[in-house]
C-alpha cells in the first residue's frame, strides 16, 4: 500500500474507538492544518503523470465491474477542492484549492496549461475550512459573467469562522476577476462540517449545501433544525431581490416556491433539512438532486433530495437509527438509495455527477461517486423511486484522496485528487 494511504488507514483505525470516523475529522484533530499536508505531502512529492489503472480488492470483489483508467489532466496543484468549466467555454477548467487560490486552465490539447491565476483570497483553510466550491451562473457567456465561490472568512464573535457565499466577475477574454460581492454569510461554531457545494439547478436556482457546523455528534441539534442553515441545503434566487429576503440585507431573491415558506420559524432560503455534511451534490440529467452526505461512525450514503425533504440526521445516519440508538421515529425522513459501511468501503463519501459522455459507453446514464479515504470510485444506477434500492458496480479503487468529480461541457467526468494534487480524467481501462 501506498505510504499515503497506509497513513490514513492507520489514522482512521487508531481513532475508531473513539467515535471520530469522519476521516477528515480525524486528521484535524490530530494535525490541525489538514485535511492536510502530511497527508499529501508523501504523494505530492511524486505527482502521479502516467494513466493509472483501477485495483478491486474487499467488498468490490463481489460486485460487478466496470473497470475505468485514470488519465493525468492537470497536475501541480495544492489540495484541490473543486473543478468547473465555465459555459460556453468547453475547454477551460476553473480548479479550486483549498488554501484560497483558484486557477483556470485551458485543457483544450488533453493537458492542463495554466493561462492565469483568478483570485487568491484571504480565507481560513485550516481543518475543513477553505475554498470549496465553484458554480457559474448559467449565463456566463463569451465575455464572462459571474461566478459563485463557497469559501471561509475570518470568525466574528468567536465562532470558529464565517462560511461565504459570495459573487465575482470574470471577465471571459482575459479571465481576470472584477468586483467580489458577498451573497450570504453563515457562523460556523466549528471549522468542520461547512459543506461546501454549489450549483445552479434546471430552475436556475442557485442551491448552496451547508454541513451541521461540526464537531461531531451535531452537538447544536442543527440538522433537524429549520430555523439555520446549518445542516440544510438552501435555495435562493441570484437575478431577483425579494423584499422579505435577506434578513442580513443582502441582495437576492427567495424563489416562491421554496418548501419551507409557511413555516414561521424555518429560513425562507431553505430547501432540505436533516444533512451532516453534505460534500458534492449535483443535478442528473431527469433534473433530481443527487447528494453523498457523509456520515459520523459507520455509515455513508446517496440520497435524492427534493423539495422540503429531512434526510434524518441526527435521528438517523444514513438509515440507521442514530440518535436514540434504537426504536427512532422514521416517519417524515426520507431514505437513502444507497448506503455503505465504513468497515468494508470507506469512510467519507466525495458525491459525483451523472455520466453522459461518449468515451466509456458502459458508464453511460450512471452515477458516478466515490470515496475520500480508501480511493474506491463507484456507479450506480439512479432508481425511479425513492426510497428505492439502487445496484452498483465497481470502478477501481486508486491511491487518491478523492475531494471532488467535475463534469465537462461533453459529459466526460474527472476527479480531483487532494493528496496528489492531480485532476485526472476517466477513460476506459486500459486507455
Amino acid at each position: 500500500m501506498h505510504r499515503r494511504l497506509r497513513w490514513v488507514a492507520g489514522a482512521w483505525l487508531a481513532f475508531a474507538s473513539s467515535g471520530c470516523n469522519d476521516l477528515k475529522a480525524v486528521v484535524v484533530e490530530n494535525y490541525p492544518n489538514a485535511w492536510d499536508d502530511r497527508v499529501g505531502a508523501a504523494h505530492a512529492a511524486t505527482p502521479q503523470t502516467e494513466p493509472v489503472q483501477p485495483l478491486f480488492d474487499g467488498a468490490d470483489v463481489e460486485r460487478p465491474h466496470i473497470p475505468v483508467g485514470l488519465s493525468p489532466l492537470i497536475t501541480g496543484l495544492d489540495q484541490p477542492t473543486d473543478i468547473q468549466f465555465p459555459p460556453g467555454h468547453p475547454d477551460m477548467a476553473f480548479v479550486a484549492e483549498k488554501e484560497g487560490r483558484v486557477r483556470v486552465f485551458s485543457v483544450a490539447h488533453g493537458t492542463g496549461r495554466e493561462l492565469t491565476r483568478l483570485l487568491s483570497l484571504e480565507s481560513p483553510n485550516g481543518s475543513e475550512q477553505g475554498v470549496l466550491g465553484l458554480a457559474f451562473h448559467p449565463a456566463f457567456g463569451a465575455r464572462g459573467g459571474r461566478l459563485y465561490v463557497h469559501h471561509t472568512v475570518e470568525a466574528e464573535r468567536g465562532n470558529a469562522g464565517r462560511i461565504s457565499v459570495t459573487e465575482i466577475t470574470v471577465q471571459g477574454e482575459t479571465w481576470s476577476a472584477g468586483t467580489l460581492q458577498p451573497v450570504l454569510e453563515l457562523d460556523q461554531p466549528y471549522a468542520n462540517h461547512n459543506g461546501g457545494q454549489l450549483q445552479f439547478g434546471p430552475d436556475r436556482m442557485l442551491y448552496i449545501g451547508f454541513g451541521d457546523g461540526g464537531w461531531r455528534n451535531d452537538p447544536h441539534g442543527h440538522g433537524q433544525n429549520a430555523s439555520t442553515w446549518l445542516g440544510s441545503i438552501l435555495r435562493i434566487d441570484v437575478d431577483t431581490a425579494s423584499p422579505q429576503a435577506p434578513r442580513d440585507g443582502r441582495s437576492y431573491g427567495i424563489p416562491a416556491d421554496n418548501p419551507f415558506l409557511d413555516q414561521p420559524t424555518a429560513r425562507p432560503e431553505t430547501w432540505a433539512i436533516g444533512l451532516r455534511n453534505p460534500w458534492r451534490f449535483s443535478f442528473a440529467p431527469d433534473g433530481r438532486m443527487v447528494v453523498g452526505d457523509v456520515g459520523q461512525n459507520r455509515h455513508e450514503e446517496v440520497s435524492i433530495v427534493g423539495a422540503g425533504d429531512n434526510m434524518g440526521w441526527k435521528i438517523r445516519e444514513a438509515n440507521q437509527c442514530f440518535s436514540p440508538k434504537s426504536s427512532c421515529r422514521t416517519e417524515g425522513l426520507v431514505d437513502p438509495i444507497y448506503t455503505y459501511d465504513h468497515a468494508r468501503d470507506g469512510a467519507s463519501i466525495t458525491g459525483g455527477y451523472v455520466y453522459t459522455g461518449t468515451r466509456i459507453p458502459t458508464l453511460t446514464g450512471k452515477y458516478v461517486f466515490g470515496d475520500f479515504t480508501s480511493g474506491r470510485v463507484w456507479a450506480l444506477d439512479l432508481p425511479a423511486t425513492v426510497p428505492g434500492a439502487a445496484p452498483v458496480s465497481a470502478l477501481g479503487r486508486f491511491e487518491a484522496l478523492i475531494s471532488s468529480f467535475g463534469r465537462d461541457a461533453r459529459g466526460e467526468l474527472l476527479l480531483a485528487d487532494f493528496g496528489g494534487g492531480v485532476i485526472y480524467r476517466l477513460v476506459a481501462a486500459g486507455t
